[in-house]
């Protein structure tokens, strides 16, 4: 109950506040109103007074000074002789007499005047403003001046001393007369601003490039001259490209004098780049060392790029993966590393220290894939490294291959080394004493890490000097065999034995053939990587030799004499598996096309197989098992 009684009372309090809020508004209303219409009433009498000191001052009578009353301003006003009429003024008497009762009232009302406010809207139009075109003489006649063409004015009015007519200008003067010195010839440079133009970074940079483009759109093979009306009359040329033929021969007289061609690889992303490293010039102390040349088959007269090196470059590729960067391995056992993007200096190389290659470095390659791959290096001191190509400072791994169980010396002296396609763990090297063994990078299947002491790949009487697996492309996986070239005047093919079957005690495998038809020292041997049964090989008479096994496996198809005795060290075949590279020991670079033969049919993969499958049966009698 005491809350219900709290709670009325509450509510009548509030009733009352309400109450009296409604009577004081009530109460500034009805005091406005009042207002409003004093206002009103004083702005009646205002009007009236501003309409009689209006029709004074229109007929020329004007009060001396104010007056404060309307009935003051009636009295002191003088009437005119104007044209109004006597019963215009009739009014304003009436209102004369009235005016007595209003005197004191408009200075009160203008004491406590109190304006009127109101709520107006705006419409608020934004208009830009016009715009003002005006006309100039270069709008029409403005023209861009090169550098060149600035320098050529600034000389011509040093040498004049007036400066040049502008264009519209017709070469007058202010008299109007013509000049007469606009004709002036060019001033001849001296010898010693010639010499500091010649010898400028900027002039030789740009020569150098200006000079390329031209070189390469006057080396383009294409016969702009065909007369395409007469195409009849060719068609007995089509069996013409069944025949090797060479495209172009790279050799630069002034860098590669004296020396040898060690290494060559073609750019994985433009075809027409090849690169080729050589040792150093005994004759010229002053030259570097080891040179890296980036020949372009559409630039025959000097190469693209040109790197330098501290030491013999004994190996060199370009990356897979980064088509901008070049890897060296050098005599001194340095890893470099050049950028087409650079100067001809390394921008990055591997220190002289016991934590990398002490000895020279004579196979590289690169394993993995886009985004986990690494540069797999190895010496002569049988030291196998894996590097990051952006941290050289110090190899990711160390291999040291050594053959505990062999009769003399446990030491493996590295001179190439290879990886089978889709391999990143297991490659096979060949050494100097001409065997070939199976290592491992990491320990697998129970085996440890290095040599497989257990398989010994033994048939060549002399080094080693080239080792290549099979390309896997195709329908038939042929990625188990290898090729390996020698110093004993053969080439060798060998079938790898399969990794799950680990021998328990030592064994000597055999190859399935040998290939007696060099006469001399055989450099390298590569297979195609387009055809499956096509292989090259390279020897010491500069002899170019291709075999297809599905054609014949004890003589070669193709025997091209390519050098008039020097020796070819290098063989390396494009990308697309047309061309082949040859490198000899005179510095020269030669590529042939080798047309139709180079193309395979479709049942080349299933004939290899059945040619393998010969040599391998114990009734051959070239068989070495």
């Amino acid at each position: 109950m005491l809350s219900i009684d709290k709670r009325k009372e509450e509510l009548e309090k509030k009733r009352a506040k309400l109450a009296e809020l409604r009577r004081a508004r009530e109460e500034r209303k009805a005091a406005l109103q009042d207002a409003v219409h004093r206002d009103s009433g004083a702005g009646h009498i205002r009007d009236r007074r501003d309409i009689d000191e209006l029709v004074a001052s229109l007929v020329g009578d004007k009060p001396s000074s104010p007056t404060p009353s309307l009935s003051a301003s009636r009295s002191t006003a003088t009437p005119s002789p104007g044209p109004v009429s006597q019963p215009a003024a009739a009014p304003d008497k009436t209102h004369v007499e009235e005016a007595p009762a209003e005197t004191a009232a408009p200075a009160e009302v203008e004491e406590k005047y109190v304006p009127s406010l109101g709520v107006s809207d705006f419409l608020i139009i934004d208009v830009a403003p016009k715009e003002v075109v005006k006309y100039n003489k270069e709008i029409q006649t403005m023209e861009i001046m090169t550098d060149t063409e600035d320098l050529d004015r600034n000389w011509g009015e040093q040498a004049t001393g007036t400066p040049e007519v502008a264009d519209g200008d017709d070469g007058k003067d202010e008299t109007g007369s013509v000049d007469s010195e606009l004709n002036v010839p060019p001033v001849e440079l001296s010898d010693t601003e010639r010499k500091s133009i010649l010898t400028s970074d900027r002039f030789r940079d740009f020569f150098d490039h200006s000079s390329k483009l031209m070189e390469r759109a006057l080396n383009d093979s294409y016969d702009f001259m065909t007369d395409y009306t007469i195409g009849d009359t060719q068609t007995a040329d089509l069996g013409a490209g069944t025949d090797v033929k060479t495209v172009c021969t790279f050799f630069d007289d002034r860098l590669v004098r004296n020396r040898c061609v060690t290494d060559m690889d073609w750019s994985p992303k433009y075809p027409e780049l090849l690169l080729a490293s050589y040792n150093k010039n005994v004759m010229a102390v002053n030259e570097p060392d080891g040179l890296v040349l980036v020949w372009n088959t559409h630039l025959r007269e000097r190469p693209e790029f040109v790197f330098h090196s501290q030491s013999d470059v004994t190996a060199a590729q370009f990356s897979e993966f980064h088509p901008n960067l070049i890897i060296g391995g050098t005599y001194s056992g340095q890893v470099v590393l050049w950028d087409t993007r650079a100067k001809s200096l390394p921008v990055l190389k591997t220190p002289l220290s016991a934590a990398g290659h002490t000895h020279p470095v004579h196979a590289m390659t690169m394993v993995g894939t886009q985004n986990a791959h690494n540069l797999v290096t190895a010496s002569s001191d049988g030291l196998v490294c894996a590097w990051q190509l952006d941290m050289l400072a110090q190899p990711q791994e160390t291999l040291d291959l050594i053959h505990p169980s062999h009769p003399k010396t446990d030491e493996v002296a590295v001179t190439t080394f290879g990886f089978p396609a889709n391999e990143t763990t297991t490659f096979w090297v060949g050494t100097e004493e001409g065997n070939v063994y199976q290592a491992n990078r990491y320990e697998r299947a129970g085996t440890k890490a290095g040599i497989n002491p257990n398989d010994t790949y033994k048939g060549h009487y002399g080094m080693i000097t080239g080792l290549d697996f099979h390309p896997l492309h195709g329908p038939v996986d042929f990625s188990d065999l290898y090729l390996t070239s020698s110093v004993d005047w053969t080439v060798k093919l060998w079938r790898v034995k399969s990794l799950t079957k680990a021998a328990t005690a030592p064994q000597t495998i055999a190859p399935l053939y040998s290939f007696e038809h060099a006469i001399d020292y055989v450099y390298d041997a590569r297979w195609s990587p387009l055809h499956p049964a096509l292989f090259g090989s390279v020897d010491g008479m500069g002899t170019l030799d291709l075999y297809n096994l599905n054609t014949d496996v004890e003589v070669p198809i193709v025997t091209l004499p390519v050098t008039n005795g020097k020796a070819l060290n290098k063989l390396k075949w494009d990308r697309e598996g047309q061309k082949i590279a040859s490198g000899s020991s005179d510095g020269h670079v030669y590529i042939h096309d080798l047309g139709e033969i180079a193309q395979p049919h479709n049942e080349e993969w299933s004939q290899l197989q059945r040619t393998i499958a010969e040599l391998e049966s114990a009734d051959n009698p070239s068989s070495y098992h």
